[in-house]
């Protein structure tokens, strides 16, 4: 059985953590994946503290999320959080819509930032991809798109795939699976709710009580190198649901 993990992300407005870990520990999930807001500003201490939590709850925070800016900027502080939580994989998640190229130049010189960004982390052995949102399948005005040009420009860092974003974003997640499969180690699962549904949480839905084919896109999946299912809803009002229920169905997949 495929071990699942949960980003944090989902939880930020549940607090506090240890209550979520405990949750998570209870339902089944193996690993977690941060984000910056849990541990960006967290000294040597705090960070320990935070694995002992983990620990507690059978957890294992194996892949996480820093802006570009920090990895780039905050090498050592990053490779430190890195190794005292015990990750594996590193991803750069976002690009705020201001930074944004809007042409395929722009773009590869994007990738080509990311390339010289993962340097170090892969030096030291972590995995270091790119975690996509919707704006990298939205086309330009050349019909190509940016998620093509970032992968251009940094030809060694893999991929996050967030299926639910490629859906958002306007393309076929089957297609960008057989397309970049070779690039993807890690997969973001989560669910979107049938048009009109959800208004009240941005349109999300937990795994397996959306529209998202996720029987199916395992099977294509499991072709990859993927090693981190990352369980996600951007906007839960109930987290308890969201935890259960997410897991129960992965687990029929």
């Amino acid at each position: 059985m495929t071990k699942l993990s949960y980003q944090l992300y989902s939880a930020r407005n549940f607090q506090p953590y240890s209550a979520i870990f405990e949750k998570l520990g209870k339902a089944g999930y193996a690993e977690v994946e941060g984000f910056g807001g849990i541990y960006a500003d967290l000294d040597d201490a705090g960070l320990k503290s935070l694995r002992a939590e983990l620990d507690k709850n059978g957890l294992v925070m194996a892949s996480g999320h820093f802006s570009p800016d920090f990895l780039e900027k905050e090498v050592q502080k990053s490779l430190n959080i890195a190794k005292i939580l015990g990750m594996d994989s590193i991803y750069a998640p976002h690009l705020a819509a201001e930074e944004r190229p809007s042409d395929a130049a722009g773009w590869i010189a994007f990738g080509k930032r990311l390339q010289e960004i993962s340097k170090p982390y892969k030096a030291a052995g972590y995995e270091f991809g790119w975690h996509n949102h919707d704006f990298e399948f939205f086309k330009l005005q050349d019909g190509s798109r940016p998620i093509e040009h970032i992968f251009e420009g940094a030809p060694d860092i893999s991929w996050e795939a967030d299926i639910a974003w490629v859906i958002r974003g306007g393309a076929d997640p089957f297609a960008w699976i057989e397309k970049l499969g070779s690039r993807i180690t890690a997969v973001h699962v989560k669910d979107i709710a049938p048009a009109g549904e959800a208004t009240d949480e941005s349109g999300w839905a937990d795994v397996g009580h959306g529209k998202v084919e996720w029987a199916r896109l395992m099977t294509a999946l499991r072709a990859t190198k993927a090693k981190h299912y990352v369980v996600e809803h951007d906007n839960p009002n109930d987290i308890d649901r969201n935890i259960s229920r997410s897991i129960a169905s992965f687990q029929t997949y």
